[in-house]
């Protein structure tokens, strides 16, 4: 590839990952219950798509992408679960706060010029039961859901992305919509 297709391909994967960026920490915080290790994953995964994926065809690039964030949340997991057994054999395991309690950072989704006062603190109120439902499943429903129904992966990029079939997807997808729609049934 000449230099001119070089400069076009990186400008390309330059607004893909823009793109994808706050929908990726998002995904990676629901995983993993704190926004920094998110980032640090999300920032992970594109480095990786970077180094060894940028020369693939723009239409591979997605599921590339969260093939790999998937597997960095996955080793984000495996991590933390080896650590905490550590500390615990040594007794320096301490609690932890939960994760998903007020977060200042939920105050930059919040839009002080709504004119329905009442309407917008029903929409906090929704988005942050959604965050705990979300963050109850467990992770491969979670995952699997959010590829699927927020990405708009279909069935068979999901199971790639997952490293599962897609008859595990669809059964993850199912079970993650009945604990959500069990979880949020007073806004039906």
């Amino acid at each position: 590839m000449n230099r001119t297709g070089d400069h076009d391909n990186a400008v390309l994967l330059d607004r893909f990952l823009a793109d994808v960026q706050a929908r990726a920490v998002r995904m990676a915080a629901l995983a993993l219950g704190d926004r920094e290790a998110a980032l640090d994953v999300v920032q992970d995964a594109m480095e990786k798509l970077i180094t060894r994926y940028a020369d693939r065809p723009e239409g591979e690039w997605a599921p590339l992408f969260w093939r790999i964030l998937q597997r960095c949340i996955l080793d984000t997991h495996r991590r933390r679960k080896v650590r905490n057994r550590v500390l615990s054999v040594f007794g320096l395991a301490h609690g932890r706060a939960d994760p998903h309690e007020d977060d200042p950072a939920t105050d930059e989704w919040r839009d002080a010029a709504t004119p329905e006062p009442d309407r917008a603190l029903e929409d906090t109120r929704f988005t942050r039961d959604l965050e705990a439902a979300l963050s109850a499943l467990p992770l491969r429903q979670q995952q699997a859901f959010l590829l699927r129904v927020w990405e708009g992966l279909d069935t068979a990029e999901t199971a790639r992305a997952l490293g599962v079939s897609e008859g595990s997807v669809k059964t993850h997808v199912h079970r993650a919509m009945a604990a959500l729609r069990q979880r949020l049934e007073v806004y039906r």
